[in-house]
């Protein structure tokens, strides 16, 4: 079996190296489809890897992301159908899905544990916009760009995070709790934070954005939770099936938000990535060293600082859609997305090997 994986992972190379040389013989077709087949490749060959098959997931997002930067026409319209049309239904169900893995009891954790949520939601809500304003400032992004970069700042966390807290030895209790908590607060802080600092980028319509997360995010949250509350293990078939279905939904958003903005991606996507990769990793900072400062627990500070340094992109995504702006201030989501899924992922597992001191 391990050969088996070793043949997918030479095979993978070769159309790594095959694409090379075709996009620099302007084959751009063939081009495409081999750097797609080299990402799938090395997300199926990773997977007997332990140290590496976490990253698999985030791998296929850039093979999708490939498909999309080549062929972008498949991934806009079918027949006179836009694609972009399914983004909200599908961030539905994403947020049904998270519903349904949460409970009451989540949000026990403020009575709990009131100091690590509290540090939590100040940090989320006021270091990430501030940053993400800040970058868009000094990268003078157009201003349509630079309202997604403040749009996925103003975002509360997501489930990535949880699954990060997990990995990372950290407090899951408190994790899931922050994540509930963000998401509450979301509809009225993201608008907030957005008409404060984007105000000056785009206008910000504040009731509609509220309504908007209202509507995507609320709603079917309450909906999962009441599902799990009634269903719970009765229907154990769902309950297996919808991480997937959250999974290969959260692909689809991010080829149809990439296809869509595939020519402002192509003229400042190298600069995006660094705002993204700069963003990112001052939160995961900031979060932490804030938590050190109020001397709370090294599990307590993992968490925060991985709450505060990964957003809900699909979140944000969403938003630009209902903005009308999914092809400019969708775009940012888009690109932060699959890095702080890498990021995450290397920060939890350099954690895991590290040793608690409090």
């Amino acid at each position: 079996m391990k050969n088996a994986y070793r043949i997918i992972l030479l095979l993978a190379l070769l159309c790594l190296g095959a694409s090379i040389l075709l996009f620099n013989q302007a084959h751009y077709t063939a081009a495409g489809l081999l750097a797609t087949a080299f990402f799938i490749g090395l997300a199926l060959g990773i997977r007997k890897l332990d140290i590496l098959k976490g990253f698999s997931f985030t791998i296929l997002i850039f093979a999708a992301v490939c498909l999309s930067l080549f062929f972008p026409s498949y991934f806009i319209s079918l027949g006179n159908f836009q694609l972009k049309l399914l983004i909200v239904p599908l961030l539905q169900i994403i947020m049904f899905g998270m519903g349904t893995s949460m409970s009451v009891k989540d949000f026990y954790g403020v009575i709990k544990m009131p100091k690590g949520v509290f540090v939590g939601v100040v940090c989320q809500f006021s270091i990430m916009p501030l940053v993400g304003f800040s970058l868009a400032t000094l990268f003078r992004f157009p201003p349509e760009i630079a309202a997604g970069v403040v749009l996925i700042g103003a975002s509360p966390s997501g489930l990535a995070s949880n699954v990060m807290a997990y990995l990372a030895n950290a407090n899951l209790a408190l994790s899931v709790t922050l994540t509930a908590v963000a998401t509450l607060l979301a509809p009225l802080m993201t608008p907030l934070l957005m008409e404060f600092y984007a105000g000056e980028f785009v206008p910000i319509d504040f009731w509609a954005m509220l309504f908007s997360i209202v509507k995507i995010v609320i709603v079917p949250i309450v909906l999962g939770l009441l599902f799990n509350y009634f269903f719970h293990g009765k229907v154990k078939w769902l309950d297996l099936i919808l991480p997937k279905i959250s999974m290969a939904a959260i692909v689809l958003i991010i080829t149809i938000i990439t296809a869509a903005g595939r020519d402002n991606l192509l003229s400042i996507g190298l600069f995006l990535i660094l705002a993204a990769i700069i963003h990112n990793l001052l939160g995961y900072f900031l979060g932490y060293w804030s938590c050190r400062l109020f001397k709370m627990k090294e599990q307590d500070c993992r968490t925060i600082a991985l709450e505060v340094g990964m957003q809900n992109g699909g979140l944000a995504s969403g938003i630009a859609l209902e903005m009308g702006k999914v092809a400019t201030v969708g775009l940012a989501p888009a690109v932060f997305g699959p890095w702080m899924n890498i990021s995450g992922s290397s920060l939890a597992i350099w954690w895991r090997n590290k040793k608690i001191k409090n």
